[in-house]
């Protein structure tokens, strides 16, 4: 975990008992030029592992570049919405009414939904949504930025090496959740894409839920090659266990959003030879001037390095450069243009588009397998 459950719980809880200041387009008061940016994560809750982590990694970035510009601030303000998308659109409600300037990397398929439709009503802009559905790449969202590759991308990446590999009976294990749903519609379109044989079959499970006895009887009997999962850590780390305990020896490939730290954490030896797609580099991987510049942060705080933390590092330089970019006539519109403009920004030795759309940008997605003593190899 990157940061404590508590200490994150005491950082939540008094954003949401405090005001959040005026917003900068308000500011007539002297002093630093600040951008208020409000953020819904599951601080709680079932996703609170990445989370904590997404949030902590953009929140070192924050701080980091605070200590760094006395005349500019960035006021990010984070709030627990325990992966509940209701939750989510409130306080996305809660944080534009009372003074953010746009909203910045929701967590997860339905409450990036959700958070989308509020800045769309607000006139908002919505950035780095984590683990969204392809739909918010979409012409009708021109208010949402993305920093990570589609699902589709990752689709893509997965099933071309299914091909590389010469396994061709797939199936998809997905959760029934807006992030099952576009999972498995991803896959489906990447076996079209490549003209490959239709999946075997599918299979889905109740959102969060560990008990998989069901899936898992339907996805032995079809003999897939490889199962793609669609699926949080909790529920992936129980098909993974269960489908092997009944024979299978085949392939498990993972989306991104599955979080390899939590999964190891829940899988132990178990993870052997799990395939998770990844979407940033390795935070180990010292050549990235961006991941020598996040360990560096790291190093001076009481955070771990993990890829769902050094996304949500990514993600705020990413967002600060596009303010610092927009200039001292800030304005939501004004910012729209400067982030539109950011089609190939290199953050620091890897490069992102914030206007990718799907299938657009699976350049940046690395295929990854972990050992039993949760060793990275690519």
């Amino acid at each position: 975990m990157a940061i404590s459950r508590r200490q994150w719980l005491s950082y939540g809880a008094s954003c949401l008992g405090g005001g959040f200041g005026a917003p900068l387009l308000a500011q007539t008061a002297p002093g630093p030029r600040r951008v208020v940016w409000g953020q819904s994560v599951p601080l709680t809750g079932p996703a609170s592992e990445i989370g904590l982590a997404f949030a902590g990694g953009a929140k070192l970035y924050v701080d980091a570049f605070n200590d760094a510009n006395p005349g500019a601030r960035i006021d990010l303000r984070q709030v627990d919405d325990g992966a509940d998308p209701a939750r989510a659109a409130a306080n996305a409600q809660k944080l534009l009414a009372d003074g953010a300037d746009l909203l910045f990397g929701f967590v997860g398929t339905a409450s990036s939904n959700a958070g989308a439709a509020v800045a769309q009503q607000r006139g908002a802009l919505f950035f780095a949504p984590f683990g969204a559905a392809d739909t918010l790449r979409s012409a009708a969202n021109p208010h949402v930025f993305h920093v990570r590759p589609s699902m589709a991308d990752e689709a893509f990446k997965m099933v071309r090496h299914c091909t590389t590999i010469g396994q061709s009976r797939i199936a998809v294990l997905a959760e029934d959740n807006p992030l099952g749903h576009a999972g498995l519609q991803a896959v489906n379109d990447a076996i079209a894409e490549l003209k490959l044989p239709p999946l075997v079959g599918s299979a889905f499970v109740p959102a969060g839920s560990t008990t998989v006895d069901a899936a898992v009887a339907s996805l032995s009997k079809l003999q897939p090659q490889v199962v793609i999962q669609a699926a949080l850590f909790q529920t992936t780390a129980a098909v993974i266990q269960e489908m092997r305990k009944a024979g299978y020896v085949g392939l498990f490939m993972n989306y991104s959003v599955v979080g390899l730290n939590p999964l190891f954490l829940a899988l132990g030896k178990d993870i052997r030879g799990v395939v998770i797609s990844q979407v940033v580099p390795s935070p180990r991987s010292t050549s990235v001037a961006v991941v020598r510049e996040y360990n560096a942060a790291i190093d001076t705080s009481d955070q771990t390095a993990t890829y769902e933390s050094l996304e949500g590092f990514i993600a705020a330089k990413a967002l600060a450069e596009g303010i610092r970019r927009t200039g001292r006539t800030f304005t939501a519109a004004a910012l729209q243009r400067t982030l539109s403009g950011m089609t190939a920004y290199d953050v620091g030795g890897f490069r992102i588009n914030l206007r990718a759309g799907a299938r657009d940008a699976a350049w940046g997605i690395e295929l990854v397998t972990v050992t039993a003593d949760g060793r990275v190899v690519r």
